[in-house]
């Protein structure tokens, strides 16, 4: 079984940092993608960073291009997200989830992730 749990989250103002964190638990995640998702109110959930299980390849969502970056460490079972230049239009549910798949092909599609966090909640506000 595996178990992801989301840690980081918080109030920041615009212009702000955060770092999110995800710890995973269970057999085999290195073998595996990873991403996160967020979910703002009102809104669909969207795809915003995938990392490939070996970290060769990152994919990043239009929004968040240049301003978030995404990391793992394969011997801690971890995957972060350093967020900067945090935006107003950033506040959102954000979600880590593992991939069915060992690279970022397709990563923006949500049907091509098999298990998920149950979210760190993000505010950008002043």
């Amino acid at each position: 079984q595996v178990q992801l749990v989301e840690s980081g989250g918080g109030l920041v103002q615009p212009g702000g940092s955060l770092k999110l964190s995800c710890a995973a638990s269970g057999r085999g995640l290195s073998n595996f993608a990873m991403g996160w998702f967020r979910q703002g109110p009102g809104k669909e959930r969207e795809f915003v960073a995938a990392i490939s299980a070996r970290s060769n390849s990152l994919v990043y969502g239009d929004s968040v291009k240049g301003r978030f970056t995404i990391s793992r460490d394969n011997t801690k079972n971890t995957m972060s997200l350093q967020m900067n230049s945090l935006k107003a239009e950033d506040t959102a549910l954000y979600y880590c989830a593992r991939s069915r798949y060992v690279g970022t092909d397709y990563s923006h599609e949500i049907t091509n992730y098999d298990y998920w966090g149950q979210g760190t909640q993000v505010t950008v506000s002043s």
